[in-house]
């Protein structure tokens, strides 16, 4: 049998933000998962994912 969990007792979960780069005017845009995927600056709707600074290294063989 399960104990009822009151909902107060869940935290929110966090809207994380992504950093898009537009592909017309090249301007750096902070998009939340909710959010439409447009610049803000040109409103072009092509948008790429700023590259990460962690170090990935890649085994091949």
């Amino acid at each position: 049998m399960e104990t009822p969990r009151p909902e107060g007792d869940v935290a929110p979960v966090k809207q994380q933000t992504m950093i898009y780069i537009c592909g017309e005017c090249h301007m750096e845009n902070e998009i939340k998962a909710r959010d439409p995927i447009r610049c803000r600056e040109c409103g072009y709707r092509i948008m790429y994912k700023k590259r990460t600074k962690r170090m990935i290294v890649f085994d091949a063989r």
